[in-house]
């Protein structure tokens, strides 16, 4: 159970994890639930450090951890988390593949590591997110140095498939069903997606060079072309050619675009040569639209994605169908995290029974120009507008993040967050945290570092772990992963190599107590229960070679259920 906060609480002790819980608690009281106590400190530390940075942390981080017995050691490990490189290192993992998952379409696209770079970058540097959503859109230079382009390439000469991609991913919706005739549930129209479509039928992907092995693609933008809208599928003629449909912003005004000059004539763009910015860029004005303060979707889609991230399904879910028939199931506190990513400051005063709804206020609010409030939120972190290192640091510490996932539920995604998801980790996570778990290391070879996969093979390990990735909870394990954990490459970890978490289990001079509080300290970051201990000594008793049973119960906790998810 959550702890009790009070129903008052001065203004300047309010902060957004305080709404969320009471927010949280409050469906809880209107559902009937009793939800699952809080996390121990072990299971804290997993889920933190995977969902931060991505892996597991080591032996003697959890030993830090668990022996202190300071109140806020929470927050001084979420805060030490997050300025920690690996932090970028993960986010950029997890939105490059909500951006364009393990196939994305297009030639090339695969090989993205300019722009997988580049997102690294803005979660190190805390770039905001309505910048670096910007740049993606408006997609300058090319693919190689700059990254962002390619985005844009896995759409080459399809604006109606662009057009799809941005909405959901960006806005949170989707308009897909809309692309052969009205929508019969929703507002969207026809002419509504075709008017969004339009702001990328102009758009052509360009080679401009190759860079260590890479084809550098940039996105030029002709000033001319149109897309052709023809009318609801059933209606459709062979040869009618249909009617040009002018870029309209979704539900608002058509973008008024300038006169070509007299005489203009347009200039082919060609390969080889970076292309010249167009007069008028309709794709620069769609990128403007969608990350202006006022956008009623994009904030809001933001806030519900990384809340999904974290907690394992949106306030919305799915994440990217935020339509008005999709009932938040938490609408207050939908609003407020759109208000706190938008950069609301609280309200001064008291808040009153619906908190969600009105502790925060807009920036220029008169009631916060009029008496402006402390707030107790690190300096570095003051709430900017789409600040996700602020947001994802205040979602985190509430006691609704920190809840355990031993709770009555067998629900894995629980729809009023009455215990803590259980997802599965991604084949990156695996191994980044089979590699912690075993001190495995790979030394520097003719002047370059080991692959992140290696020693394991990269193809293997995304293709029988590399599926769910989707924020949905869908996921299925199969055969394939069962014979890679089995008879796979997992063995080459298990080396007693110097420095090696084998070589600590075989070799050194302590107790079996001792080496079995290291083994479950340096794999699952706990200590093994009693019971544990006493099999597992009983385990080692039986073999004549003691190493081939380290070997055994390290690979057994290396591949059990508690290692494969975060919970």
């Amino acid at each position: 159970m959550l702890a009790a906060v009070p129903a008052l609480v001065p203004a300047e002790e309010i902060r957004l994890r305080d709404v969320i819980d009471r927010e949280i608690r409050a469906g809880w009281d209107r559902e009937g639930i009793v939800p699952a106590g809080p996390a121990d400190d072990a299971m804290f530390l997993r889920r933190v450090w995977l969902d931060l940075c991505g892996t597991i942390p080591s032996h003697d981080e959890a030993v830090a951890f668990l022996g202190d017995a300071a109140p806020d050691k929470r927050e001084r490990l979420v805060d030490r988390l997050l300025d920690d490189p690996r932090f970028g290192l993960h986010q950029a993992d997890v939105w490059d593949l909500a951006y364009f998952t393990r196939n994305p379409p297009g030639y090339d696209v695969d090989r993205r590591p300019g722009f997988q770079g580049w997102l690294r970058t803005q979660f190190q540097q805390n770039v905001p997110y309505d910048v670096w959503v910007r740049a993606i859109l408006k997609a300058e230079g090319n693919t190689v140095d700059d990254g962002p382009p390619a985005f844009f390439t896995m759409y080459r000469s399809r604006p109606e498939d662009a057009n799809e991609a941005v909405t959901q991913l960006f806005l949170g919706v989707q308009l897909q069903c809309a692309r052969c005739h009205d929508h019969p549930y929703e507002k969207w129209t026809q002419l509504d997606f075709y008017g969004m479509a339009a702001f990328f039928a102009r758009l052509q992907v360009v080679s401009v060079g190759n860079k260590d092995g890479l084809n550098k693609y940039a996105i030029g933008e002709k000033s001319t072309g149109d897309i052709l809208f023809t009318g609801p599928a059933a209606q459709q003629e062979a040869g009618k050619k249909g009617e040009p449909v002018k870029p309209k912003f979704l539900l608002g005004d058509p973008l008024v675009e300038p006169p070509l000059p007299e005489g203009f004539k347009e200039v082919k763009l060609a390969d080889g040569k970076p292309p010249a910015p167009p007069p008028f860029s309709r794709k620069d004005q769609l990128a403007d639209w969608i990350t202006h303060p006022d956008n009623p979707w994009f904030a809001r889609a933001v806030a519900n994605r990384v809340w999904a991230q974290f907690m394992g399904r949106g306030l919305v879910h799915p994440v990217d169908n935020m339509s008005p028939s999709n009932i938040p199931s938490h609408p207050a506190l939908l609003e407020a995290l759109t208000k706190a990513m938008k950069g609301a400051t609280p309200r001064p005063g008291n808040p009153s029974e619906n908190p969600g709804a009105d502790v925060f206020a807009s920036e220029g609010d008169a009631a916060v120009a009029e008496a402006p409030v402390s707030v107790q939120w690190p300096t570095a972190l003051d709430p900017q507008p789409f600040n996700l290192k602020w947001f994802i640091r205040e979602l985190v510490l509430s006691q609704t993040y920190q809840i355990s996932s031993n709770g009555p539920s067998a629900d894995a995604l629980p729809r009023w967050f009455e215990q803590a998801r259980v997802r599965p980790l991604s084949a990156e996570e695996l191994s980044d945290s089979w590699k912690v778990a075993t001190s495995f290391s790979m030394p520097v070879q003719n002047g370059k570092p080991p692959g992140r996969f290696e020693p394991l093979t990269r193809d293997y390990v995304v293709r029988f772990f590399g599926t769910p990735n989707s924020g949905a909870g869908d996921f299925q394990g199969g055969l394939q992963e069962h014979l890679y954990l089995n008879n796979g490459e997992l063995g080459r970890m298990l080396d007693g190599r110097k420095g090696s978490l084998m070589e600590s289990l075989t070799k050194a001079d302590v107790p079996v107590e001792d080496r079995l509080n290291r083994l479950f300290l340096s794999t699952l970051g706990r200590r093994p229960l009693s019971e544990e201990t006493s099999r597992f000594t009983e385990l080692l008793s039986e073999e004549k070679r003691p190493e081939d049973r380290w070997r055994d119960m390290l690979w057994a906790l290396l591949t059990c259920s508690e290692f494969r998810f975060v919970h």
